[in-house]
């Protein structure tokens, strides 16, 4: 099954990198495995030490702000226990990995980790209707090179839809800065002199 969270690596300079990634899991968390984009800090970091930590979030707005690349304070970390890499506070389980193997073939390398020491700070809300909406709208979102922008908008509306009935304050700015990341990207795209 996959999983959506966020993973924290270190960064060459000793700070913490946090990005969403949904690895395809294996049994109780056993084996991870993690297809990061190439080029992206979270496959040079992974190939660089080799580990990590993957959380299990509730936060949807802290994950549009890292898949969207936006503006955001640091989460707050903490040392992890066995690896070198830090433990998100906010969060509500943590899987500590190491990697043992990496595959680059295909158009995304497979990373395979193995758990080496989890955590739990507290139980899930889980990913109600407005949430499940927010994370649908963010995938649209990093896909915009990918599907045409009518796609993408009618993606949004229905999402919206979702969040107006389910969500909260949190939801709402969360599904907020993902529409304002898709017209700000498309204004862009309109206005650059290549589109002229």
């Amino acid at each position: 099954m996959i999983i959506e969270g966020l993973v924290s690596t270190r960064n060459a300079d000793g700070r913490s990198n946090v990005a969403p990634q949904g690895p395809i899991v294996h049994g109780e968390f056993d084996a991870l495995h993690f297809r990061p984009f190439p080029g992206s800090v979270t496959y040079e970091n992974l190939k660089r030490t080799r580990c990590g930590v993957f959380h299990v979030v509730d936060d949807v707005l802290l994950l549009v702000q890292t898949a969207l690349d936006l503006p955001h304070d640091p989460p707050a970390v903490e040392t992890a226990a066995v690896i070198d890499g830090d433990v998100l506070l906010d969060c509500c389980r943590w899987y500590e990995f190491e990697i043992d193997s990496i595959h680059e073939t295909g158009e995304r390398p497979l990373m395979i980790g193995r758990c080496v020491h989890t955590g739990r700070r507290r139980y899930s809300l889980g990913f109600y209707r407005a949430r499940h909406a927010v994370i649908e709208a963010t995938i649209a979102a990093t896909r915009l090179q990918f599907l045409p922008i009518a796609d993408v908008r009618a993606e949004l509306e229905r999402c919206q839809t979702r969040v107006d009935k389910t969500g909260g304050p949190r939801e709402q700015l969360a599904l907020r800065l993902v529409r304002n990341y898709v017209e700000a990207r498309t204004t862009a795209e309109l206005t650059s002199p290549e589109s002229l």
